[in-house]
């Protein structure tokens, strides 16, 4: 099997396109009853630093979550949260209208949305 080697952070738009996506995303979860309420005021900004360079090392840019996190370990970092379903979904609601406020060609945007869902649904914890 032939490994992808596109490289699509800059085929999305390179730091600008993910902090756009993550500035819309969490504009959207500054009013979401479920979402707000995990997200301390004093670490909002953090929280989008990390999920900023964590999307762009995932799709092939800088290095930098590695250099400042080190490896992702996405589950754990996240088991400390309540993740059930309604979680998940309110947290595809916030992300969904972020991608759908980026400018993205239909395949760019499918396989970006693909990942987003996977990665969502692999954060659950919970089933309340």
């Amino acid at each position: 099997m032939e490994r992808d080697t596109t490289n699509y952070y800059e085929l999305f738009g390179g730091e600008a396109f993910f902090a756009d996506l993550v500035s819309q995303f969490y504009a959207h979860v500054a009013t979401n009853e479920i979402l707000r309420p995990m997200y301390p005021e004093s670490d909002m900004k953090g929280a989008a630093h990390r999920l900023q360079i964590f999307l762009a090392q995932y799709w092939g840019g800088p290095t930098t979550y590695q250099e400042e996190r080190g490896h992702p370990r996405l589950r754990m970092r996240h088991a400390g949260f309540h993740i059930n379903p309604e979680a998940k979904e309110a947290w595809l609601d916030c992300m969904g209208k972020a991608v759908d406020g980026m400018k993205l060609e239909a395949e760019l945007r499918e396989k970006l949305w693909r990942y987003l869902e996977g990665a969502a649904l692999h954060m659950v914890n919970a089933l309340d």
